[in-house]
């Protein structure tokens, strides 16, 4: 008879030829079972060891499913007496159907919410002007109140726009009118602009290899087929790109600093990429990850600066400078694609709330914005350098990567494993593996931003992550051998 408990009683299927985590799978099956009532409330749910032995899976992949689950209200610990079913359940369930919020899985969580130590893309969260912003937030507010109700521009305030190509000819050296200029709620809303008027769909598209993420997710579910490009110490191997897919529509490259490493893209593959496209009539995309926040010395100038700019798509944003819940950005479009990026943004996609648009309008200005860069650069330098003492007392071979740092892991740790129970413990950190699209060349390690790491909370958050990359790292052995590190990248870095 099958035990009530067992994995084909609650149809717990792992398949590791599918490209999803085995640890996802393992959750999907386990929280429907729950939402479904097959795990009755109060029951007892098998201990990690026993799970974990029956899936053939490491004792840490079950850890960090039961701490997911937990989080969701939907287990609960009950020390020796073992993981239990709560008897109310207080998410996932809407007329006897499981939660919708799936494609969020992988965005770092909780949301709308401090940032955590270690988390990417949010800057300093007790360096933020305050004080500043919410006067200028509240003049702002008086002014749209007493303004005109009639449609705004679909592209952004003219003023903002024209404050933006100021700053941009200034630190990026980019010469643009500001009629080029689009003004969105971030990076995810330019990129959709981007790919929806350059017809992505259905045609090939470069992109980094580790590269973003949300920026591959975005190329899959508009239709694109995505051509993974590794990245070495000199940024992308463009000759690598023309060898897989030289017929490819587009590129989606982080030029500047490559995301997650860090490195910037050298002369001489900044003018065969664009020489690639002005030949091919392709487009770049280029994401400005990190904008001027160039901690190493000068920003190099954007792929959009100068010669071979009529190719390039330039994307920005706020949120890494100011903040991400402004929810502001802008797109640069080359003058041949002008009108139909405007056209896209007036018919889906126009400009958000006005008030923010002033707002920011008068921090740029007036001289703010570029008081408050130099101050982040010069804190988030300290912050790097405190980051990568601490961290490479435990995790030898660390990196100064962008904002943070990256750090290789012993053979025996998963990465994934590894954030999956950091973030159940307030921690953010960010697994290497998940930023490659082919998973048997991606290399494990964790990414770790500075930006909210202080000598206030450095050694007390670095000792909780040492502690479970050790635990994670004497109990864990994978059933892949593949080799852990950061590769040739690290050794090539100058």
């Amino acid at each position: 008879m099958t035990h009530p408990n067992s994995p084909a009683a609650l149809s717990i299927l792992v398949d590791r030829a599918t490209a999803m985590p085995i640890g996802d799978q393992i959750h999907a099956s386990l929280r429907q079972a729950i939402v479904e009532g097959r795990l009755a409330p109060g029951q007892r749910l098998p201990s990690g060891r026993d799970l974990a032995a029956q899936l053939g899976v490491a004792r840490g992949t079950i850890r960090v499913v039961y701490d997911r689950l937990i989080a969701e209200n939907l287990v609960f610990g009950a020390g020796s007496s073992g993981t239990h079913v709560c008897s109310r359940l207080d998410v996932g369930r809407a007329g006897g159907k499981a939660s919708l919020d799936g494609p969020l899985a992988d965005f770092n969580r909780p949301f709308s919410s401090a940032p955590l130590p270690f988390q990417m893309g949010v800057p300093a969260h007790d360096a933020f002007p305050a004080k500043l912003w919410a006067r200028m937030r509240t003049r702002a507010v008086r002014a749209d109140a007493i303004a005109y109700t009639t449609y705004g521009d679909p592209r952004g305030e003219p003023a903002l726009r024209a404050q933006i190509a100021s700053h941009l000819a200034v630190s990026r050296q980019m010469q643009c009118h500001p009629d080029q200029i689009i003004v969105t709620s971030g990076y995810r809303q330019g990129l959709m602009l981007a790919l929806t008027a350059l017809r992505a769909h259905g045609r090939k598209a470069w992109l980094e290899e580790p590269g973003y993420p949300l920026g591959r997710r975005a190329l899959e579910v508009i239709g694109a087929e995505v051509v993974p490009v590794p990245v070495d110490a000199e940024g992308l191997r463009v000759e690598a790109g023309v060898a897989s897919a030289p017929d490819a529509l587009l590129a989606l490259v982080t030029p500047g600093q490559h995301a997650p490493l860090g490195v910037t893209m050298s002369p001489e593959r900044r003018r065969a990429l664009l020489d690639w496209a002005a030949a091919r009539g392709a487009w770049i995309i280029e994401d400005d990850y990190l904008g001027e926040i160039q901690l190493d010395g000068r920003a190099a100038p954007a792929l959009a600066a100068g010669e071979g700019a009529e190719h390039v798509v330039y994307i920005g944003a706020f949120s890494k400078t100011i903040s991400p819940a402004l929810g502001l950005g802008f797109v640069v479009a080359p003058r041949s694609a002008t009108e139909r990026l405007v056209e896209v943004s007036a018919v889906l996609a126009p400009a958000p709330n006005r008030t923010t648009q002033l707002a920011v309008t008068e921090f740029l200005r007036d001289g703010h914005y570029l008081r408050h860069l130099r101050q982040m650069k010069a804190l988030y330098a300290e912050r790097r350098r405190l980051t990568l003492t601490h961290v490479s007392e435990f995790l030898p071979g660390t990196l100064m990567a962008g904002l943070g740092v990256i750090a290789p892991l012993p053979q025996s740790a998963d990465d994934r494993v590894i954030v999956g129970i950091a973030r159940a413990h307030g921690l953010a950190p960010s697994a290497l593996s998940a930023w490659y699209l082919r998973r048997s060349q991606a290399q494990g390690g964790l990414i770790l931003s500075a930006t909210n790491v202080h000598p206030d909370n450095i050694g007390a958050v670095c000792a909780k992550l040492a502690s479970i990359v050790a635990s994670s790292s004497s109990g864990t052995h994978q059933s892949n051998d593949r080799e852990r590190g950061l590769g040739t990248w690290s050794r090539e870095r100058p």
